[in-house]
Protein backbone atom coordinates (compact mmCIF):
# COMPACT_ATOMS: atom_id res chain seq x y z
CA UNK A 1 0.00 0.00 0.00
CA UNK A 2 0.94 3.40 -0.24
CA UNK A 3 2.36 5.35 2.24
CA UNK A 4 1.31 9.04 2.54
CA UNK A 5 4.54 10.66 2.94
CA UNK A 6 3.86 14.47 2.74
CA UNK A 7 2.23 13.55 6.38
CA UNK A 8 5.31 11.83 7.44
CA UNK A 9 7.32 14.02 6.50
CA UNK A 10 4.90 17.22 8.29
CA UNK A 11 4.90 14.74 11.23
CA UNK A 12 8.86 14.16 11.36
CA UNK A 13 9.80 13.16 14.96
CA UNK A 14 6.10 12.20 15.62
CA UNK A 15 6.79 9.02 13.07
CA UNK A 16 9.85 8.10 14.58
CA UNK A 17 8.56 8.20 17.78
CA UNK A 18 5.62 5.73 16.39
CA UNK A 19 8.41 3.61 14.95
CA UNK A 20 11.03 2.93 17.79
CA UNK A 21 9.37 4.17 20.46
CA UNK A 22 6.07 2.27 20.72
CA UNK A 23 7.27 -0.65 18.94
CA UNK A 24 9.36 -1.81 21.42
CA UNK A 25 6.66 -1.64 23.66
CA UNK A 26 5.45 -5.05 24.82
CA UNK A 27 2.23 -6.34 23.15
CA UNK A 28 -0.87 -7.12 25.52
CA UNK A 29 -3.68 -8.99 25.18
CA UNK A 30 -6.55 -6.38 24.32
CA UNK A 31 -9.14 -9.23 24.69
CA UNK A 32 -12.31 -9.15 22.49
CA UNK A 33 -14.08 -5.45 23.12
CA UNK A 34 -9.92 -4.06 23.42
CA UNK A 35 -8.10 -1.89 26.18
CA UNK A 36 -6.34 1.22 25.07
CA UNK A 37 -3.44 0.10 28.19
CA UNK A 38 -1.94 -2.14 25.50
CA UNK A 39 1.01 -0.39 24.43
CA UNK A 40 2.37 -2.17 21.89
CA UNK A 41 -1.15 -3.18 20.25
CA UNK A 42 -3.55 -0.25 18.28
CA UNK A 43 -7.20 -1.53 19.03
CA UNK A 44 -9.60 -0.41 16.55
CA UNK A 45 -13.67 -1.02 16.55
CA UNK A 46 -14.72 -0.71 12.76
CA UNK A 47 -18.30 -1.30 11.32
CA UNK A 48 -18.13 -5.24 10.69
CA UNK A 49 -18.49 -5.27 6.93
CA UNK A 50 -15.46 -3.19 6.91
CA UNK A 51 -12.86 -5.09 8.70
CA UNK A 52 -11.67 -6.57 5.39
CA UNK A 53 -10.82 -3.32 4.02
CA UNK A 54 -8.72 -2.89 6.71
CA UNK A 55 -6.47 -5.47 6.61
CA UNK A 56 -3.97 -4.60 4.16
CA UNK A 57 -3.61 -0.87 5.99
CA UNK A 58 -3.25 -3.23 9.56
CA UNK A 59 -0.83 -5.17 8.59
CA UNK A 60 1.07 -2.61 6.53
CA UNK A 61 1.15 -0.59 9.83
CA UNK A 62 2.51 -3.64 11.66
CA UNK A 63 5.25 -4.68 9.22
CA UNK A 64 6.07 -1.08 9.09
CA UNK A 65 6.45 -0.45 13.01
CA UNK A 66 6.05 -3.47 14.79
CA UNK A 67 2.90 -2.30 16.13
CA UNK A 68 0.24 -4.51 16.16
CA UNK A 69 -3.23 -3.08 15.04
CA UNK A 70 -5.93 -5.19 16.16
CA UNK A 71 -9.16 -4.62 14.27
CA UNK A 72 -12.85 -5.57 16.17
CA UNK A 73 -15.50 -5.49 14.20
CA UNK A 74 -18.88 -4.24 16.18
CA UNK A 75 -22.39 -3.81 15.48
CA UNK A 76 -22.36 -0.37 13.80
CA UNK A 77 -25.77 0.35 16.37
CA UNK A 78 -23.16 -0.26 19.71
CA UNK A 79 -20.37 1.50 18.94
CA UNK A 80 -21.28 4.54 20.05
CA UNK A 81 -22.91 3.91 23.35
CA UNK A 82 -19.88 1.11 24.31
CA UNK A 83 -17.18 3.76 23.36
CA UNK A 84 -18.50 6.66 25.22
CA UNK A 85 -18.84 3.90 28.42
CA UNK A 86 -15.54 2.03 27.83
CA UNK A 87 -13.00 5.04 27.30
CA UNK A 88 -13.33 6.52 30.97
CA UNK A 89 -12.37 3.35 31.83
CA UNK A 90 -9.58 2.64 30.61
CA UNK A 91 -10.92 0.05 28.46
CA UNK A 92 -12.27 -0.17 24.86
CA UNK A 93 -9.98 0.72 21.61
CA UNK A 94 -7.35 3.35 20.78
CA UNK A 95 -9.04 3.97 17.56
CA UNK A 96 -13.34 3.86 16.45
CA UNK A 97 -14.96 3.95 13.56
CA UNK A 98 -17.66 6.35 13.61
CA UNK A 99 -19.71 9.30 12.24
CA UNK A 100 -19.47 13.31 12.51
CA UNK A 101 -22.50 13.69 14.20
CA UNK A 102 -21.19 12.15 17.29
CA UNK A 103 -18.78 14.87 17.91
CA UNK A 104 -20.83 16.93 19.82
CA UNK A 105 -21.36 14.24 22.22
CA UNK A 106 -18.55 12.72 22.34
CA UNK A 107 -16.31 15.81 22.52
CA UNK A 108 -19.08 16.73 25.93
CA UNK A 109 -18.32 13.09 27.44
CA UNK A 110 -14.62 13.80 27.32
CA UNK A 111 -13.77 11.04 25.23
CA UNK A 112 -11.86 11.74 22.21
CA UNK A 113 -8.79 13.35 21.48
CA UNK A 114 -7.39 15.86 18.56
CA UNK A 115 -6.19 14.76 15.15
CA UNK A 116 -3.25 16.14 13.69
CA UNK A 117 -3.68 16.16 10.14
CA UNK A 118 -0.56 18.11 9.14
CA UNK A 119 -0.66 19.56 5.15
CA UNK A 120 -2.57 16.18 4.75
CA UNK A 121 -5.82 18.69 5.96
CA UNK A 122 -5.62 19.65 1.87
CA UNK A 123 -6.04 16.37 0.36
CA UNK A 124 -9.04 15.91 1.40
CA UNK A 125 -12.74 17.25 0.02
CA UNK A 126 -13.32 20.38 1.99
CA UNK A 127 -16.72 19.64 3.29
CA UNK A 128 -14.65 16.27 5.10
CA UNK A 129 -12.63 18.51 6.82
CA UNK A 130 -15.06 20.95 8.41
CA UNK A 131 -17.62 17.75 9.22
CA UNK A 132 -14.08 16.67 11.16
CA UNK A 133 -13.77 19.81 13.33
CA UNK A 134 -15.42 20.74 16.29
CA UNK A 135 -14.55 24.56 18.06
CA UNK A 136 -11.82 24.61 15.39
CA UNK A 137 -10.68 21.34 16.40
CA UNK A 138 -9.80 18.37 14.09
CA UNK A 139 -11.27 15.32 15.78
CA UNK A 140 -11.91 12.44 13.12
CA UNK A 141 -9.67 11.47 10.12
CA UNK A 142 -12.08 11.30 7.66
CA UNK A 143 -12.98 8.24 5.23
CA UNK A 144 -16.43 9.00 3.03
CA UNK A 145 -19.17 11.79 2.84
CA UNK A 146 -22.68 10.86 2.20
CA UNK A 147 -25.39 12.90 0.95
CA UNK A 148 -28.53 12.99 -1.17
CA UNK A 149 -29.49 13.71 -4.53
CA UNK A 150 -32.01 13.16 -7.44
CA UNK A 151 -32.72 9.99 -9.07
CA UNK A 152 -34.17 10.36 -12.36
CA UNK A 153 -35.48 7.72 -14.09
CA UNK A 154 -33.73 8.91 -17.62
CA UNK A 155 -36.04 6.83 -19.74
CA UNK A 156 -38.93 8.92 -18.86
CA UNK A 157 -37.25 12.23 -18.78
CA UNK A 158 -34.08 12.55 -20.82
CA UNK A 159 -32.39 15.68 -18.92
CA UNK A 160 -32.12 17.44 -15.37
CA UNK A 161 -34.71 19.70 -14.15
CA UNK A 162 -33.32 23.07 -14.17
CA UNK A 163 -35.50 24.52 -11.20
CA UNK A 164 -37.91 22.51 -8.54
CA UNK A 165 -40.89 23.99 -10.98
CA UNK A 166 -39.35 22.42 -14.08
CA UNK A 167 -38.63 19.18 -12.59
CA UNK A 168 -42.56 19.29 -12.07
CA UNK A 169 -43.48 20.03 -15.42
CA UNK A 170 -40.75 17.49 -17.03
CA UNK A 171 -42.84 15.01 -15.08
CA UNK A 172 -46.20 16.05 -15.47
CA UNK A 173 -45.15 15.88 -19.42
CA UNK A 174 -43.95 12.33 -19.18
CA UNK A 175 -47.91 11.67 -18.51
CA UNK A 176 -47.27 11.37 -14.73
CA UNK A 177 -49.50 12.34 -12.21
CA UNK A 178 -46.61 12.19 -9.65
CA UNK A 179 -43.54 13.74 -10.59
CA UNK A 180 -41.34 13.42 -7.90
CA UNK A 181 -41.35 12.04 -4.53
CA UNK A 182 -39.33 12.24 -0.74
CA UNK A 183 -40.18 10.07 1.80
CA UNK A 184 -41.50 12.41 4.43
CA UNK A 185 -44.02 9.79 6.92
CA UNK A 186 -46.66 11.30 9.80
CA UNK A 187 -43.66 12.82 11.50
CA UNK A 188 -41.87 14.39 8.69
CA UNK A 189 -38.44 14.13 7.46
CA UNK A 190 -36.31 17.49 7.58
CA UNK A 191 -33.56 15.59 6.67
CA UNK A 192 -34.69 15.20 2.82
CA UNK A 193 -36.42 18.76 2.81
CA UNK A 194 -33.47 20.71 3.79
CA UNK A 195 -32.07 21.28 0.50
CA UNK A 196 -35.29 23.17 -0.32
CA UNK A 197 -34.87 24.85 3.00
CA UNK A 198 -30.91 26.13 2.46
CA UNK A 199 -32.24 27.81 -0.77
CA UNK A 200 -34.22 29.85 1.10
CA UNK A 201 -31.25 31.30 2.90
CA UNK A 202 -32.48 29.81 5.97
CA UNK A 203 -29.75 27.36 7.38
CA UNK A 204 -30.01 25.63 10.96
CA UNK A 205 -27.54 27.77 12.57
CA UNK A 206 -25.42 30.62 11.47
CA UNK A 207 -21.45 29.50 11.99
CA UNK A 208 -18.21 30.83 11.57
CA UNK A 209 -14.39 30.11 12.45
CA UNK A 210 -15.05 27.47 14.96
CA UNK A 211 -18.15 26.14 12.87
CA UNK A 212 -21.40 25.89 13.82
CA UNK A 213 -22.95 28.45 16.55
CA UNK A 214 -25.47 27.33 18.89
CA UNK A 215 -26.30 30.65 19.68
CA UNK A 216 -26.92 31.69 16.41
CA UNK A 217 -30.23 30.00 15.69
CA UNK A 218 -31.16 30.95 12.29
CA UNK A 219 -34.10 28.56 11.81
CA UNK A 220 -36.77 31.71 12.31
CA UNK A 221 -34.92 34.08 9.97
CA UNK A 222 -36.93 35.70 7.39
CA UNK A 223 -35.64 32.61 4.76
CA UNK A 224 -37.42 30.16 6.89
CA UNK A 225 -41.08 31.93 7.10
CA UNK A 226 -40.41 32.13 3.13
CA UNK A 227 -39.23 28.41 3.42
CA UNK A 228 -42.39 27.75 5.40
CA UNK A 229 -44.94 29.39 2.87
CA UNK A 230 -43.67 27.96 -0.12
CA UNK A 231 -43.49 24.31 1.79
CA UNK A 232 -47.36 25.13 2.84
CA UNK A 233 -48.38 25.73 -1.43
CA UNK A 234 -46.42 22.28 -1.77
CA UNK A 235 -48.41 20.33 0.58
CA UNK A 236 -51.85 19.18 1.31
CA UNK A 237 -53.69 23.21 0.30
CA UNK A 238 -51.62 23.01 -2.97
CA UNK A 239 -49.86 21.09 -5.22
CA UNK A 240 -49.74 18.34 -3.37
CA UNK A 241 -45.85 17.78 -4.55
CA UNK A 242 -45.21 16.81 -0.56
CA UNK A 243 -47.16 14.62 0.95
CA UNK A 244 -46.55 12.96 4.65
CA UNK A 245 -48.53 9.40 3.55
CA UNK A 246 -45.56 8.59 1.40
CA UNK A 247 -42.94 7.07 3.34
CA UNK A 248 -39.17 6.00 2.64
CA UNK A 249 -41.13 2.18 1.09
CA UNK A 250 -43.99 4.08 -1.10
CA UNK A 251 -41.16 6.72 -2.61
CA UNK A 252 -38.80 4.02 -3.64
CA UNK A 253 -41.88 1.96 -5.01
CA UNK A 254 -43.59 4.76 -7.02
CA UNK A 255 -39.78 5.26 -8.70
CA UNK A 256 -39.32 1.71 -9.31
CA UNK A 257 -42.19 1.26 -10.89
CA UNK A 258 -42.30 4.91 -13.22
CA UNK A 259 -45.10 6.18 -11.31
CA UNK A 260 -42.78 8.99 -10.50
CA UNK A 261 -39.54 10.19 -12.30
CA UNK A 262 -37.53 12.18 -9.75
CA UNK A 263 -36.78 11.01 -6.38
CA UNK A 264 -35.08 12.68 -3.30
CA UNK A 265 -32.93 9.85 -1.64
CA UNK A 266 -29.10 8.58 -1.08
CA UNK A 267 -26.66 6.50 -2.46
CA UNK A 268 -28.34 3.76 -0.05
CA UNK A 269 -31.24 3.24 -2.59
CA UNK A 270 -29.68 3.17 -5.82
CA UNK A 271 -28.96 -0.41 -5.98
CA UNK A 272 -32.19 -0.83 -5.82
CA UNK A 273 -33.57 0.96 -8.50
CA UNK A 274 -31.10 -0.38 -10.89
CA UNK A 275 -31.53 -4.08 -10.12
CA UNK A 276 -35.10 -3.30 -10.82
CA UNK A 277 -34.21 -1.88 -14.16
CA UNK A 278 -34.50 1.74 -14.02
CA UNK A 279 -31.92 3.77 -16.07
CA UNK A 280 -30.60 6.28 -13.38
CA UNK A 281 -28.90 9.66 -13.29
CA UNK A 282 -28.08 11.29 -10.96
CA UNK A 283 -29.17 14.92 -10.63
CA UNK A 284 -28.38 18.11 -7.87
CA UNK A 285 -31.48 18.75 -6.41
CA UNK A 286 -33.46 21.49 -8.54
CA UNK A 287 -33.94 24.57 -6.44
CA UNK A 288 -37.41 26.85 -5.50
CA UNK A 289 -35.43 29.57 -5.97
CA UNK A 290 -32.11 31.22 -7.81
CA UNK A 291 -30.05 29.92 -5.08
CA UNK A 292 -28.49 26.48 -4.87
CA UNK A 293 -30.17 24.19 -2.73
CA UNK A 294 -27.82 22.61 -0.27
CA UNK A 295 -28.32 19.57 1.16
CA UNK A 296 -26.92 18.12 4.74
CA UNK A 297 -23.26 15.80 4.15
CA UNK A 298 -22.80 13.19 6.28
CA UNK A 299 -19.06 12.23 7.47
CA UNK A 300 -17.55 9.18 8.35
CA UNK A 301 -14.07 8.54 9.90
CA UNK A 302 -12.15 7.33 12.86
CA UNK A 303 -11.73 9.05 16.12
CA UNK A 304 -8.82 8.44 19.01
CA UNK A 305 -9.17 7.59 22.40
CA UNK A 306 -8.92 10.39 24.75
CA UNK A 307 -7.81 7.74 27.19
CA UNK A 308 -5.36 5.78 24.37
CA UNK A 309 -2.12 5.45 25.77
CA UNK A 310 -0.31 5.21 22.21
CA UNK A 311 -1.61 8.54 20.59
CA UNK A 312 1.38 9.13 18.98
CA UNK A 313 0.77 5.59 16.81
CA UNK A 314 -2.98 5.92 16.54
CA UNK A 315 -2.61 9.30 14.33
CA UNK A 316 -0.03 8.10 12.49
CA UNK A 317 -1.70 5.13 11.20
CA UNK A 318 -4.67 7.01 10.42
CA UNK A 319 -3.19 9.74 9.07
CA UNK A 320 -0.14 7.85 6.85
CA UNK A 321 -1.91 4.83 6.53
CA UNK A 322 -6.25 5.02 6.42
CA UNK A 323 -5.45 8.43 4.87
CA UNK A 324 -4.40 7.49 1.68
CA UNK A 325 -6.13 6.32 -2.07
CA UNK A 326 -6.08 2.91 -1.61
CA UNK A 327 -6.83 2.59 1.74
CA UNK A 328 -9.90 4.72 1.00
CA UNK A 329 -10.45 3.24 -2.17
CA UNK A 330 -10.78 -0.21 -0.24
CA UNK A 331 -13.11 1.00 2.26
CA UNK A 332 -15.11 2.82 -0.87
CA UNK A 333 -15.41 -0.87 -2.31
CA UNK A 334 -16.93 -2.22 0.97
CA UNK A 335 -19.35 0.38 1.41
CA UNK A 336 -20.09 2.54 -2.03
CA UNK A 337 -19.75 6.07 -0.31
CA UNK A 338 -17.46 8.61 -1.80
CA UNK A 339 -14.33 8.50 -0.20
CA UNK A 340 -13.21 11.59 1.37
CA UNK A 341 -9.78 11.78 0.65
CA UNK A 342 -9.68 13.91 -3.13
CA UNK A 343 -7.82 11.47 -5.14
CA UNK A 344 -10.08 8.72 -4.25
CA UNK A 345 -12.85 10.76 -4.69
CA UNK A 346 -11.48 11.39 -8.24
CA UNK A 347 -11.05 7.68 -8.81
CA UNK A 348 -14.33 6.34 -7.92
CA UNK A 349 -16.27 9.29 -9.96
CA UNK A 350 -15.08 7.27 -12.86
CA UNK A 351 -18.54 5.69 -11.97
CA UNK A 352 -21.46 8.22 -13.27
CA UNK A 353 -23.79 7.65 -9.70
CA UNK A 354 -20.58 8.53 -7.99
CA UNK A 355 -20.03 11.23 -10.03
CA UNK A 356 -23.30 12.46 -9.81
CA UNK A 357 -23.45 11.80 -5.78
CA UNK A 358 -20.05 13.91 -5.58
CA UNK A 359 -20.91 17.08 -7.62
CA UNK A 360 -24.20 17.39 -5.32
CA UNK A 361 -21.54 16.67 -2.14
CA UNK A 362 -19.65 19.59 -3.44
CA UNK A 363 -22.47 22.00 -2.72
CA UNK A 364 -23.20 20.26 0.43
CA UNK A 365 -23.19 21.63 4.49
CA UNK A 366 -21.94 18.97 7.06
CA UNK A 367 -24.87 18.12 9.41
CA UNK A 368 -24.41 20.26 12.62
CA UNK A 369 -22.68 18.11 15.22
CA UNK A 370 -23.41 20.69 18.10
CA UNK A 371 -25.10 19.29 21.15
CA UNK A 372 -28.12 21.97 20.36
CA UNK A 373 -29.05 20.56 17.33
CA UNK A 374 -30.73 17.47 19.62
CA UNK A 375 -33.19 20.32 20.43
CA UNK A 376 -34.26 21.19 16.56
CA UNK A 377 -35.06 17.26 15.75
CA UNK A 378 -36.94 17.08 18.24
CA UNK A 379 -39.40 19.98 17.36
CA UNK A 380 -38.55 20.48 13.10
CA UNK A 381 -40.12 16.96 11.53
CA UNK A 382 -43.71 17.48 13.79
CA UNK A 383 -43.53 21.24 12.43
CA UNK A 384 -43.10 20.80 8.94
CA UNK A 385 -45.16 17.90 8.72
CA UNK A 386 -47.83 19.71 10.38
CA UNK A 387 -47.00 22.81 7.47
CA UNK A 388 -47.63 20.07 4.60
CA UNK A 389 -50.90 19.06 6.13
CA UNK A 390 -52.53 22.18 5.80
CA UNK A 391 -51.76 24.02 9.34
CA UNK A 392 -50.56 28.54 9.06
CA UNK A 393 -46.92 27.86 7.78
CA UNK A 394 -45.76 31.26 9.21
CA UNK A 395 -47.72 30.66 12.98
CA UNK A 396 -45.96 26.72 13.02
CA UNK A 397 -42.77 27.80 11.89
CA UNK A 398 -42.50 30.93 14.42
CA UNK A 399 -43.80 28.22 17.00
CA UNK A 400 -41.23 25.90 15.71
CA UNK A 401 -38.85 28.45 16.15
CA UNK A 402 -39.41 29.30 19.85
CA UNK A 403 -39.88 25.77 20.75
CA UNK A 404 -35.86 24.99 19.78
CA UNK A 405 -35.01 28.56 21.23
CA UNK A 406 -36.39 27.28 24.62
CA UNK A 407 -35.03 23.40 24.29
CA UNK A 408 -31.91 25.00 23.61
CA UNK A 409 -31.86 27.78 26.41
Amino acid sequence: MRVNTKSLLAAGAVAVVATLGLASCSSGDSGSEGDASSSGTLTVWVDAERVDALKGAAEAYTDKTGVKVDLVGKDNADIKDDFIQQVPTGKGPDITMGAHDWLGELSTNGVVAPIELGDSAGDYLPVAIDASTYEGTTYMLPYAVENIAVLRNADLVPEPATSFDDMIAKGQAAGLTQPFVVEQGAEGNPYHLYPFQTAFGAPVFGSGAEGYDPTDLQLGNSGGEQFATWLGSQGKNGTGVFNTDIDGDIAKQAFIDGTAAFWLTGPWNVGSAIDAGVNVAIDTVPSPTAEVASPFAGVKGFFVSAESKNKVAANDFLVNYIGTEDVQLELFEAGNVLPALSAAAETASEDPIVAGFAAVGAEAVPMPAIPAMGSVWQYWGIAEADIINGADPVATWQKLTSDVQAAIK
